[in-house]
């Protein structure tokens, strides 16, 4: 590793500048002072055989000579508090290369930087920009004043790596009780998107300023970009981030208007391990695959199905581990369909053969119009038989269910619904009332939707006849 006194030179001013009297690292705090990189680089410093600039929004870093370890090129920049030893963190940025290869990041103390080393982690840089996410705790250490390192050396070459979104946070000791709102939802966005339109008040006072879930799946290019972009931005505000992972293969195997998921057992093992450690050790909450344990039976009645609804439940039972495993403090809740689809006795062993024991609870009525009055005692005994919480979905469940003389499709953009209850958490029944399903978002090309409105699409139409009924 580099000596402490190559670096001291060049960090020096920064440091006295950022770092005059270290403090305790806030919950939720920002602790890098630049990792946007809008009009500078300060306060970056390039260390060793290393040149920084800032790019149209990026910080380029040039690796200037043909250097044998990661640390003889590099660029560093001072924490703006003092880490909290023993404390959870998470590091994020966004960085692509010339050159693919494996370089390194540190987050390490200033006085013994080459002997306590919060994190030090091997990151592999592609050509293409990828978002990386990465938690650690905090090292004992006296002096704990500490700086950030991307280590940029031993490729074989001089590459140039650009970084962008550099993001260093410590996880709340105390876990969040405010719901997250996202600017970002389908409906905030339409509403930013159409100022003028006559929906957009209402549409933005009874939906888009409600907590809502962010749906993940396959269509998210970056799934660590996408969860770590939206998992952060709730927790600068020590607010809960939710979440429903929805790419389980043979995805909505009854209905099928929301069909896909990921192609192969192994590709979704990966997606969620992908998932999971993108929340990292974070404080959230996952809907873990609306549907899923209820609708695998589909699969068995189909002669041409591939696979069968065990497979679907040992796919749930590893992504319920994953999740255990990589995201400790996120809640999750593995859905278990909605009151009239299977009895307590039918959903407890399937919900048991999916990995419920390693989960918070189970979801319920998700995207569904059931009243919380149906619901409930539904729910009530399938958690007493499993010794679990359950949460419901109100989201668009004000006026009950739909039924007229062909229910098969019911459930599909029906006409005269209402939104439901508000986001709450309870102290007796359901643990919360959730906005799961996304007040506007189609269920399909069905019922009321407008022409070529598909599954997840936002449909203002939607959204305003939920608000008036």
């Amino acid at each position: 590793m580099r000596l402490l006194v190559s670096r001291a030179a060049a960090l020096s001013a920064a440091l006295a500048a950022v770092l005059l009297v270290p403090q305790p690292a806030s919950a939720a705090a920002q602790l890098i002072g630049n990792g946007t990189f809008t009009t500078s680089t300060a306060p970056w410093a390039a260390i060793g055989q290393s040149a920084v600039t800032v790019e149209t929004g990026k910080m380029r870093v040039e690796v200037k000579s043909v250097v044998s370890n990661p640390w003889d090129a590099m660029v560093a920049a001072p924490t703006t508090a003092a880490l909290s030893p023993g404390q959870s963190y998470t590091l994020s940025f966004d960085a692509y290369s010339t050159v693919a290869y494996t370089a390194r990041t540190t987050v390490q103390y200033t006085a013994t930087p080459s002997s306590n080393q919060s994190l030090a982690a091997d990151v592999r840089l592609t050509t293409a920009s990828k978002r990386y996410s990465i938690p650690f705790v905090a090292a004992a250490g006296t002096a704990t004043a500490a700086e950030v390192t991307f280590q940029l050396g031993g490729s074989t070459g001089k590459p140039v790596v650009r970084f962008d979104n550099v993001s260093l946070m410590q996880t709340q000791t105390t876990r969040p009780t405010a719901l997250y709102v996202n600017t970002k939802s389908n409906p905030a966005a339409w509403v930013t998107a159409n100022p003028n339109h006559a929906s957009k008040t209402a549409i933005q006072t009874s939906i888009a300023s409600k907590p809502i879930f962010e749906w993940f799946g396959g269509w998210f290019p970056d799934i660590t970009q996408a969860v770590d972009t939206y998992v952060g931005a709730a927790q600068a505000q020590d607010k809960l981030p939710m979440l429903a992972a929805y790419n389980i293969p043979h995805r909505d195997a009854c209905a099928t208007e929301s069909a896909g998921g990921a192609g192969t057992a192994e590709a979704y093992a990966a997606w969620i391990t992908e998932f999971a450690k993108a929340i990292g050790n974070r404080h959230a909450i996952v809907v873990l695959e609306p549907d899923a344990v209820a609708a695998a039976g589909c699969l068995d009645r189909d002669s041409d199905a591939d696979t069968n609804s065990a497979a679907q439940y040992a796919i749930l039972a590893n992504a319920t581990q994953v999740l255990r495993t990589e995201a400790p403090n996120a809640w999750v809740y593995l859905d278990a369909g909605n009151a009239t689809w299977h009895t307590p006795a039918q959903i407890v062993p399937l919900l048991q053969q999916s990995g419920i024991s390693n989960t918070r609870g189970f979801s319920v009525n998700v995207s569904n119009y059931l009243t919380t009055g149906v619901t409930e005692p539904w729910a009530a005994q399938v958690g007493g038989a499993l010794a679990k919480p359950y949460v419901i979905d109100t989201s668009r469940n004000g006026n009950g269910p739909w039924s007229d003389s062909t229910p098969e499709d019911n459930w599909c953009n029906p006409p005269g619904r209402a939104l439901g209850t508000p986001p709450v958490k309870q102290t007796s029944g359901a643990e919360y009332l959730f906005w799961v399903k996304v007040p506007g978002d189609s269920d399909g090309q069905c019922g009321i939707a407008p022409p070529n409105t598909p599954a997840g699409k936002f449909s203002p139409e939607l959204a305003m006849s939920l608000i008036n009924s």
